[in-house]
Order: C-alpha cells, then sequence, then structure tokens
C-alpha cells in the first residue's frame, strides 16, 4: 500500500477552531452506541471484586460484571454482582473483550482462572486485557500469572483506571 507524500503545509490552529463551531456541531452523533456485544469484567480475587462490584452499579452500554466463585479450578465459575451463578462460555459467547480485573494478592486461584478464562477467549476469537491493581514493586506475581492470557496488561493501575478503561471502550 503506497501513502500520499505529506503537502508540507502545516495544520493550522483554525482548522481546529473551525471544528468546534455550532455549524459543525450540528453534524455531530450524539446518539449512544449500541453495536457492540459488550465488555465482561471478571474480578479474579475478593479485593478486585469489592471495586468490581462498586463500578457494576454505574450505568454502562452492554458491560457485565462478575467475580470468581468460590470453587475454582481449570474451568472457572463465575458469579454476577448480583449473586447469580454464570456459565463462563455463555458470558464468552456474547462478549467482544473480557476484562480480568486482580490486585497484588491475587494468588494461585487467580493465575488458575486467568489461564481457564485466557484459553476460553482465545478459543472463540475473543480479546482480553488485564488490570492489576496495586504499587509496581507489588505486583510482579499478578503481573506473571496474567501476561500470558491478557493481550492488553494495565500495571500498577489506581482503581479510577479500570473505570477509565471501561469508559474508553464503550463498555
Amino acid at each position: 500500500m503506497t501513502y500520499p507524500a505529506p503537502t508540507g503545509r502545516p495544520i493550522l490552529q483554525s482548522s481546529c477552531a473551525l471544528a468546534t463551531t455550532a455549524t459543525e456541531a450540528g453534524y455531530r452523533i450524539d446518539a449512544r452506541v449500541e453495536s457492540r456485544p459488550g465488555a465482561r469484567v471478571v474480578a479474579l480475587d475478593d479485593d478486585a471484586a469489592t471495586l468490581v462490584r462498586r463500578i457494576a452499579r454505574d450505568e454502562w452500554a452492554a458491560a457485565r460484571f462478575y467475580a470468581l466463585d468460590a470453587g475454582r479450578g481449570e474451568r472457572p465459575l463465575l458469579r454476577r454482582t448480583s449473586g447469580a451463578p454464570a456459565e463462563l462460555a455463555d458470558e464468552i459467547a456474547t462478549a467482544d473483550v473480557v476484562v480480568m480485573v486482580a490486585t497484588a494478592r491475587a494468588g494461585r486461584d487467580a493465575a488458575d482462572a486467568a489461564a481457564g478464562i485466557g484459553q476460553a477467549c482465545a478459543e472463540r476469537g475473543v480479546m482480553t486485557a488485564g488490570v492489576v491493581l496495586g504499587e509496581d514493586r507489588d505486583t510482579a506475581p499478578t503481573v506473571h500469572a496474567l501476561r500470558p492470557y491478557a493481550r492488553v496488561l494495565l500495571v500498577g493501575a489506581a482503581p479510577t483506571d479500570l473505570t477509565d478503561l471501561l469508559t474508553a471502550i464503550r463498555a
């Protein structure tokens, strides 16, 4: 593929100013974009579940929020933030991204769950992301556990970063 040669002309500030005029604003579409299946947000440990439950109370387009059930293993069991059980395969089938959230204290069960979720997503072609909350120096074991299963990994994140991420992907 060939790209056109640069014209050498700078982008003028007035060009940006024109985009903010009332005339141009008339062309903007302010309706909510509803065309995507939605994100599935899974807390991998109890501390992350507290945050996910709090964020789930906000208004989201098509996102659904879960925590790992006590019965963990190769095939992770999920619970909606309401407490109702959810089947991982069913939730992934209707998702376009799965965001796994963990803290520095996630532990081995979270690593096993991340493997199960990551492999299930890979089989179905669903994008995965990981958010690791905590100080950088404390998160190394959790990052090591999630890294093979999260195509995008946000490390040392503040709790508000999860909300910002979900907003950015129009969850």
